[in-house]
């Protein structure tokens, strides 16, 4: 495959494609969806043919993202599929789409993304770790498009920005990351309304399963790793949804102490059963928990990363501890 790099050929790949298929990774979160949303308007606005693919096992989606409406979305392969430019946005490995016609010999590939660890998958790659966020990148390509970020492209950034930078408190805000909240609210962005939308106004049943994941906190080591646990049983009785347990992570990493904060679900799909997520937060950079999600086949940032085992509980506390305990050493 042949490999080229970089802002200006990935304008010209945007610019030279008529037909464009866009997608992001499995379990999509704020910096995903808002990228996704954001490109296929603003390819749309620049009178390309923009289809967006996503799984039908992520529909619905998390409740904080119920308002925007992802059209058209398919979620099988569409007939010119080969016919079609493939845009990867916030994806750092091609397996995070664990789907096969999108893994398939040929197709052409472009790779936005700013995870460090991008394995660089693409035929053509623009990979920005610095940038807070993939959004950030989709921001910067609009206005070399010369597309107008509208209102709704503005939200869809914002959102991805608000997430991802974890409210503007994680190491990953920069000033740019401040430009492009000002340039996006000066463009109709109402900051207050986001936020609204994303942390408050949330259903009853994401409290009860917070409160079930703090009831079971554990504490390792002096208590440099703080870990809670989230059951099938958990989610039958409340009435919770997978994605309810969105944010629990970061109220275990807020403790005093903690070096790195580890929440672990019980997935509840009928063919992922026996299997579990485990989410990974550092709290400052001592521990690269996107080392640690790789040696499971996840992967993620230095500070916020995440992976999927079928280890029993027991044994995966023991091995995650003995990965934080020698990175704190080292």
């Amino acid at each position: 495959m042949s490999i080229a790099t970089g802002h200006e050929e990935v304008l010209a790949e945007l610019r030279g494609s008529d037909k464009l298929l866009l997608t992001t990774h499995e379990n999509p979160d704020g910096d995903a969806l808002g990228s996704l949303l954001a490109m296929h308007w603003i390819l749309e606005q620049l009178g390309k043919e923009s289809r967006m693919f996503m799984s039908e096992e992520e529909f619905p989606l998390p409740w904080e993202y119920r308002l925007w409406t992802f059209e058209p979305v398919v979620g099988t392969p569409p007939v010119d599929v080969e016919e079609r430019t493939i845009v990867f946005l916030d994806c750092g490995n091609i397996d995070r789409m664990p789907v096969d016609f999108l893994q398939a010999e040929g197709l052409h590939i472009v790779n936005i993304d700013h995870h460090h660890d991008n394995t660089r998958f693409g035929t053509v790659n623009l990979v920005v770790p610095e940038a807070s966020c993939t959004a950030e990148i989709v921001w910067r390509l609009a206005r070399d498009l010369g597309a107008e970020v509208t209102p709704r492209i503005a939200d869809a950034l914002y959102t991805g920005l608000v997430t991802d930078t974890g409210k503007f408190m994680y190491e990953n805000t920069t000033p740019e990351a401040h430009r492009m909240a000002a340039e996006l609210i000066e463009a109709g962005v109402d900051p207050h309304e986001v936020y609204r939308r994303l942390y408050e106004d949330l259903p009853f049943r994401r409290l009860q399963l917070l409160q079930r994941a703090l009831a079971r906190i554990e504490r390792y080591d002096g208590g440099s790793m703080t870990i809670g646990q989230l059951t099938k049983q958990d989610y039958e009785e409340t009435g919770g949804q997978e994605n309810d347990s969105e944010g629990v992570v970061d109220h275990l990493r807020a403790v005093e102490g903690t070096a790195v904060a580890v929440l672990v679900r019980d997935l509840l799909a009928d063919d992922r059963q026996g299997l579990r997520k485990v989410s990974l937060r550092a709290t400052d950079g001592r521990v690269d928990v996107s080392r640690i999600a790789r040696e499971f086949g996840g992967g993620g940032h230095p500070q916020a990363a995440g992976f999927t085992t079928e280890l029993p509980y027991p044994e995966l506390v023991e091995i995650v501890r003995e990965q934080v305990r020698a990175q704190l050493a080292a």
